[in-house]
């Protein structure tokens, strides 16, 4: 993989960290026992099956929290540093292995900041939903973002450039959203 793809991959694996934390990772794991992502250097426990399981239950109790009322937004408090953290280090597993500086410094920028947003905008969605449903609406957000990280991460592997348009899409549309609320909000 060269350090553009790789870049791509690791970019588009921490935005999906931002709908799901341990989705990436599982697909990272996966994808790393069957050879079909190098990881970085230091990274190469993620490829084993110890690793596998613990990212297969994390994943499977992560999405079945998220249905449980009350809990998903408690979660959501947890997710946001959590997410930047994984986001951060999926991005770190992927990324180029060179200058280790220059490795984490983009990992931190870029992965966690991606996920970050994501995950901020999943926070806000929720919120919006458990006020305009009861929460009765929270169950179809739950599925669109455990859909949306499952499938920005198998994008990232197999669809790298249409996954990042994704991810470009979602970060564009969210950023012009928030600055017209803004602007709106000054009037």
């Amino acid at each position: 993989m060269n350090t553009l793809e790789s870049i791509i991959v690791g970019l588009t694996l921490s935005a999906a960290c931002g709908f799901r934390i341990f989705v990436p990772p599982l697909v990272i794991s996966v994808a790393v026992i069957f050879g079909h992502l190098p990881i970085t250097s230091g990274f190469e426990w993620v490829g084993t099956y110890p690793a596998l399981w613990a990212f297969a239950i994390a994943t499977f109790v992560e999405i079945s929290a998220y249905y449980i009322p009350v809990l998903d937004n408690l979660l959501d408090a947890l997710a946001t540093p959590t997410a930047l953290a994984v986001g951060t280090f999926v991005a770190a597993a992927v990324f180029p292995d060179s200058d280790p500086l220059l490795q984490w410094t983009m990992a931190v920028i870029a992965g966690g900041g991606t996920a970050g947003i994501v995950q901020a905008v999943t926070g806000i969605t929720r919120l919006s939903s458990t006020a305009l449903t009861i929460g009765l609406g929270n169950a179809v957000v739950a599925s669109a973002e455990s859909i949306g990280a499952i499938t920005l991460s198998v994008l990232a592997l197999i669809a790298p450039v249409i996954a990042i348009g994704l991810v470009a899409t979602l970060l564009i549309a969210t950023l012009t959203k928030f600055f017209q609320s803004r602007a709106t909000s000054r009037q």
